[in-house]
């Protein structure tokens, strides 16, 4: 797989729009009547802006990402020692194999605008994409599912950290460019890279319908084009800034109105609490699907939280770590503040994640054989969880009524386990049904934790207002 090149990487946020030129901004439009020399003049535009945001965020050719081999690396609910080979190998596939979607250019404009690209606004879209990706992956396919191609892949930009204990194998490192793809891996893994791992056609064409499903076209029904328009009855449109819980209802709305996969719903928790009776009515047994053969629905639940007032309150930070050890967990949407990534693992008190932030050409994905390697990537990122964004929302998988009562019954310990720090719970599962209630065009987000105490006018508004939380 080819990696993206610094100079391709583009990121972009509010902050950085406000300070632009007063002019609306040319890169990703197109004009009609535009003559040559305008076009020129944009597409150098493009490429100073482009130059200018791989300075402003730092994201230079050499860079690592340090793990400890000493500690287990847990990535959605696997976990892995780089003391033993073969737990290098197993992350590399299994990391590789995750989709990755990022900002795009040059696609079809979206609807009622001139806009080719997301660059600057749509990395919480692009982080919800992921995870909707990763849920379409588990109940098409299986959580065990990896694309062959993810060992043929050098991942960059990654090094496990020496520790005081004797080594016990080489360091898993490439620490050289993306673009000179000169890094390797230790040398049993790479010996395995040269073995042919044949796709069945089956799981090939599963894996690349999900990927046609989540491109930039206006057919696509999880794609760019069709969560903006959706976006639209929630009060957003395209160029806005979406927050973690407001993609939460986007998602749940594409579901809906999807007849790709019509086995598969979304539950949004109201007021940071699952209520049991709700999602099981979504989980009922009853007449198969139209095009299903087995009856009943699996359900993607989606917890909206606030883990903090003006930042991360460290008192969850152990009660995250359990989720994602979770084998029913789909990951985070959140981020650092005016920054979206995609929460997938973490390692000792650090969040591994995948991140939009890099602008890639559009690939038309009605082609056959469309390419696959800008949809996986093989640079391993992580953070502290402190830096976390305390708004974020926390998504699950149930295939049925059964694994449900069992997921019930993990987070139920998880969440009121006497060892936790925090006073107040994440969120709440209640037996019981949620009222009926109209859901308005913006919903404020009240945590679980905050609507127990004694509410008072904050002298300051916390930064994650940069991403419209609801």
């Amino acid at each position: 797989m080819n990696s993206v090149s610094p100079a391709a990487a583009q990121y972009g946020s509010p902050e950085g729009r406000r300070h632009q030129s007063h002019d609306p901004p040319q890169m990703g439009y197109q004009g009609a009547g535009r003559d040559g020399a305008t076009d020129e003049v944009d597409k150098i535009k493009s490429k100073l802006l482009t130059a200018w945001n791989s300075v402003k965020y730092g994201w230079t050719v050499k860079m690592k990402t340090h793990f400890n081999r000493s500690s287990p690396l847990y990535l959605l609910g696997k976990h892995y020692y780089f003391r033993y080979e073969d737990d290098i190998e197993q992350f590399q596939q299994d990391f590789v194999s995750r989709v990755w979607l990022t900002y795009r250019r040059d696609f079809p404009a979206l609807e009622g605008t001139q806009l080719t690209t997301d660059c600057g606004w749509g990395c919480m879209i692009r982080s919800a994409q992921m995870m909707l990706a990763e849920a379409l992956l588990m109940h098409l396919l299986c959580r065990d599912w990896f694309w062959p191609e993810a060992l043929n892949t050098l991942l960059v930009e990654m090094e496990p950290l020496r520790s005081s204990s004797p080594p016990t194998f080489s360091s898993l490192s490439s620490i050289s460019s993306p673009a000179s793809h000169t890094s390797h891996l230790h040398s049993h893994t790479a010996s395995r890279h040269s073995r042919p791992h044949v796709q069945d056609p089956h799981q090939e064409h599963i894996h690349r319908d999900i990927l046609r499903w989540l491109s930039d076209c206006p057919d696509a029904p999880f794609g760019l084009h069709h969560m903006v328009k959706l976006g639209g009855s929630l009060g957003k449109k395209a160029g806005d800034w979406y927050g973690p819980s407001i993609v939460a209802h986007i998602l749940r709305k594409a579901l809906e109105t999807s007849p790709q996969v019509p086995e598969l719903s979304v539950y949004v928790a109201q007021d940071c609490t699952v209520y049991r009776v709700d999602v099981e009515q979504l989980l009922d047994t009853g007449d198969p699907a139209p095009g299903t053969s087995s009856a009943g629905r699996a359900v993607i639940i989606l917890i909206p939280v606030r883990l903090g007032g003006e930042s991360f309150n460290p008192v969850y930070k152990q009660c995250i770590k359990e989720f994602l050890q979770m084998r029913s967990c789909l990951g985070i949407i959140g981020g650092k503040p005016k920054h979206s990534l995609y929460f997938i693992g973490y390692q000792d008190n650090h969040l591994l994640y995948l991140d939009p932030h890099y602008c890639q050409a559009y690939v038309d994905t009605s082609t056959e054989d469309f390419p696959l390697d800008t949809f996986h990537c093989n640079s391993p990122r992580k953070m502290s969880i402190v830096k976390m964004d305390p708004s974020c929302t926390i998504a699950f998988y149930a295939r049925n009524q059964a694994d449900f009562g069992v997921l019930c019954d993990h987070l139920t310990k998880v969440l009121s386990s006497p060892f936790a720090e925090e006073k107040y719970p994440v969120f709440s599962i209640s037996e019981g049904q949620a009222q009926e209630f109209h859901v308005p065009e913006v919903l404020p987000l009240s945590s679980y934790a905050h609507s127990r105490r004694k509410r008072g006018t904050m002298a300051k508004r916390p930064s994650s207002d940069e991403f419209e939380f609801l």
